[in-house]
């Protein structure tokens, strides 16, 4: 028997129960894997807590890593002792978004990875980083990826362009990671003073603390000598978008990744359309992206940063301490 976090259909802290279930073996094309870690991301947090609840009961969480224990006898690409990390997509293996919503996503669609054993398609996993732990291989399938695409799939990154991230979520830590890792210049946003000199050993060149300065697009403006920012990673929905396209830079691209500040908000169309900005809307990537993220981080000795870990039964506590804000980077699930 395998235990697994089970989320009642509904959603919401009170209907979360540990199980059990019985692991299957691999058919011909699978791999069984030995789950150790998950992380968290606003997907998980809003099947989980309820806001998008599951219309059935669900495993949760979209993120996992573990050591492959079994193989099928066509599963050529892994070998039993592998170190493996999910993927969000399982059916999107190339080529351009050809997937709606999220009817596959685990977690969501089907069930997750929040148990200690699982049995899935080779297409499911990829191989993790070389020199990466579990925990820090459970980080990359939402986050990592979505960053990655956001800046090197969807846009072609350079030493010479200036980057603007917000706040210190897992998204935007990994995209100052990344950015850096190729020698652009990066601007960050945080709500805190504290946060703001963590960012600064990470490297970021400058920071803005919004809270005490609401209109940070003009300080930006004012760093870039009025000409602003080649690249915004947005994550926080309608509430900053506005002053995400008054600090962009004529031409200039926005990936839209998080809904932080809600659903709904009013867009300055006039200055979209004066600023001539490409808006690019990132729900994070295919398995091939992730394979060629892996190969940009074992090739860069890059690791992730942890803000904190908890165990896989304490996952409504991990799940209450992001609702704090408090963490820098990502929170982990030890299974």
């Amino acid at each position: 028997m395998s235990k697994v976090i089970m989320v009642q259909a509904g959603g919401g802290f009170d209907k979360v129960r540990v199980d059990q279930e019985i692991a299957q073996p691999p058919k011909s094309t699978q791999i069984q894997i030995r789950l150790h870690a998950n992380s968290l991301n606003y997907h998980d947090y809003a099947v989980v807590s309820g806001m998008w609840g599951p219309t059935t009961n669900r495993i949760p969480m979209a993120d996992g890593a573990g050591e492959v224990i079994a193989v099928g006898d066509k599963a050529d690409e892994f070998n039993v002792g592998d170190k493996v990390c999910t993927t969000f997509f399982p059916t999107w293996l190339d080529g351009e978004p050809n997937v709606k919503g999220f009817d596959q996503v685990p977690g969501d669609g089907v069930d997750g990875y929040a148990r200690e054993m699982v049995t899935v398609h080779t297409n499911a996993v990829t191989h993790a980083p070389k020199k990466w732990d579990f925990l820090q291989s459970s980080t990359l399938s939402t986050a990592g990826l979505t960053a990655w695409k956001a800046l090197f799939e969807d846009y072609s990154l350079k030493p010479q362009h200036t980057v603007l991230i917000q706040g210190t979520g897992g998204v935007s830590i990994y995209a100052l990671q990344f950015a850096k890792a190729v020698g652009a210049k990066v601007i960050a946003t945080s709500s805190s003073d504290q946060k703001i000199e963590k960012l600064k050993t990470m490297g970021a060149d400058y920071c803005i603390n919004y809270k005490t300065n609401p209109n940070w697009s003009h300080e930006v403006l004012q760093h870039t000598n009025g000409i602003g920012v080649d690249h915004v990673v947005e994550v926080g929905g309608p509430g900053s978008l506005n002053q995400s396209i008054d600090a962009i830079k004529v031409g200039g691209h926005i990936s839209i990744i998080g809904i932080l500040s809600g659903l709904e908000g009013n867009l300055n169309i006039v200055n979209a359309l004066i600023k001539q900005v490409r808006l690019q809307g990132v729900l994070v990537g295919n398995r091939a992206q992730q394979i060629r993220m892996i190969d940009f981080i074992n090739q860069h000795q890059m690791f992730p940063v942890i803000d904190r870990v908890f165990a896989l039964e304490e996952i409504v506590e991990a799940f209450q301490y992001q609702e704090t804000n408090k963490h820098f980077g990502k929170i982990c699930l030890k299974i």
